[in-house]
């Protein structure tokens, strides 16, 4: 199949050219037989390219008006695919990128055969998109490109970090890791300075260049992504939350995402759930999923929120 698609690809590419190609010539550069390059033809008009073909001694295969950007081969699910991605770029959190996005939609568009750009206008035309409540930091492209590069080359990287407070300083770091979660960007590096592992969001870094010398790779972590994402989600927290769990601290961890919150044995029986939220719902929610008896040490207000919903519920079983 990946043989037969390269073909096709360079058959497109050939007929591109202001000329017109006989079955042999055809043949010829692509190195099969003239059967095999009708056959092609044959699968280029049934995905919905102009192939146009002429009888007689000077005739030949022309590709038809409206195909003169390069080809691309794409399925009906392939198309909406990148349609979607492109779509999801402009209008992202990766600033700089969002005309660029727009500008390859529409090149993407202008090749795809008819069939596919009614599908893929059918979705951009019918799609609504909410914003969100609270939009997300928007991160520079160009720190990115330089980020992931430095991570491939494994070249230390110096970059101006803004802190939480508000106050800026330098750092100078082995960068590993970008990690998108939600509608932020994070670094996971290694702080030699530090001795240790550190996460920095993105779109507070102004990387320095160059970058700095190459350094040995080391040995990632295993706990190093979960660590990111307790650290992540609980920087995020509007809502904190410790409970009282009554069932073993493995069985607790089984039942939950990390990004949930972190779990800390009591004794046997018994465990504290470190979590939160943006909304104290969202917590009534996760403790509902843990199929265990807890208590709630803090916040108050969850506690009553707890009795609201207690009172709705046995309401509502009558």
């Amino acid at each position: 199949m990946l043989e037969t698609s390269a073909r096709l690809l360079r058959l497109l590419s050939l007929l591109q050219t202001p000329r017109e190609w006989t079955g042999a010539e055809l043949a010829d550069r692509l190195a099969v037989s003239t059967r095999t390059v009708r056959n092609d033809i044959e699968r280029l008009r049934n995905l919905g390219y102009p192939v146009h073909g002429t009888r007689g001694a000077v005739g030949g295969y022309r590709l038809g008006a409206g195909a003169a950007l390069p080809p691309l081969l794409l399925d009906d699910e392939e198309a909406v695919a990148v349609a979607v991605g492109l779509r999801t770029a402009a209008g992202g959190t990766v600033a700089g990128i969002e005309e660029t996005s727009l500008r390859a939609l529409a090149k993407l568009e202008q090749v795809l055969p008819s069939r596919l750009r009614r599908r893929v206008n059918a979705l951009q035309a019918y799609t609504v998109r909410v914003p969100h409540d609270e939009p997300g930091p928007r991160v520079d492209a160009g720190t990115l490109s330089t980020i992931s590069a430095a991570c491939r080359d494994r070249e230390r990287l110096r970059f101006d970090y803004v802190r939480h407070d508000g106050t800026t300083g330098r750092r100078d770091v082995e960068p590993y890791r970008l990690v998108n979660w939600g509608r932020r960007w994070y670094l996971v590096a290694f702080d030699p300075e530090r001795d240790d592992w550190r996460t920095f969001r993105v779109d507070r870094i102004t990387p320095r260049t160059p970058t700095g010398p190459r350094f040995t790779s080391r040995e990632l972590p295993e706990d190093v992504v979960d660590r990111v994402r307790r650290g992540v989600s609980a920087a995020a927290w509007r809502h904190r939350a410790r409970i009282l769990v009554h069932a073993p601290a493995a069985v607790v961890t089984e039942r939950i995402n990390p990004a949930v919150g972190t779990v800390e044995p009591v004794d046997e029986r018994s465990c504290l759930l470190h979590t939160g939220a943006d909304r104290l719902e969202t917590i009534a929610v996760w403790l509902g999923l843990l199929d265990a008896d807890f208590t709630v040490q803090h916040p108050p207000e969850l506690t009553d929120l707890l009795h609201t919903l207690a009172t709705r519920y046995l309401g509502a079983a009558g």
